[in-house]
């Protein structure tokens, strides 16, 4: 099943799918929207509009329909300049009556009613916090490449992640049992080389 198409290539990414997203913020407004099925796919969209400092974002799709953004909003359509508008007359015209039995009615316009706010997005769950991938992947790689000259694995993102998450609770317990609400940077456990 479709969740979006690629900005570059058109394929389908699917619900749960790992895409890519710009790094640069106007490339992820909701009239722009950019989405990638692949890291060569957003490289061609850096070509064309010529960012300078911009990487690729892993994400992932959400898993339903219900969780799906809204499709982007279509473009706005361009003002109408009216007429200068005649001078209001100076009493009300009397009010009529299409139907001569019934009284004449005075009939007042309404503002139509602004449409209600969408509902805010619900935070995600612990479960979902788990599945997220943590680390920055193309920097990651780009580390990895520049270090050694190898490839790297996308898969190398999930366990990263889940030592980040590792050392991320273990600093939690740390700072609880001190008794504040804070991480420092002393409550998290020293690098083993």
């Amino acid at each position: 099943m479709t969740w979006m198409r690629c900005s570059a290539c058109k394929r389908d990414i699917g619900f749960g799918a790992v895409h890519w997203v710009c790094s640069v913020s106007t490339c992820n407004r909701h009239n722009t929207n950019y989405k990638f099925c692949t890291v060569a796919c957003w490289d061609s969209h850096v070509a064309t509009l010529r960012h300078r400092d911009a990487w690729a974002v892993e994400e992932r799709a959400p898993r339903t329909a219900d969780a799906a953004p809204p499709p982007a909003a279509p473009p706005r359509p361009a003002p109408i300049v009216a007429a200068p508008a005649a001078p209001a007359p100076s009493r009300p015209p009397p009010p009529t009556s299409d139907h001569p039995a019934e009284p004449a009615r005075r009939v007042i316009a309404t503002p139509t009613p602004a449409p209600a706010p969408a509902p805010a997005a619900s935070a995600p769950t612990l479960a979902e916090a788990e599945a997220e991938i943590l680390i920055v992947v193309s920097k990651m790689k780009k580390y990895i490449r520049e270090r050694s000259g190898m490839n790297t694995s996308d898969s190398v993102a999930d366990a990263l992640s889940d030592h980040v998450r590792a050392i991320c609770d273990e600093a939690i317990r740390t700072a609880a049992t001190d008794g504040r609400k804070t991480v420092l940077d002393r409550d998290v456990p020293k690098l083993r080389r």
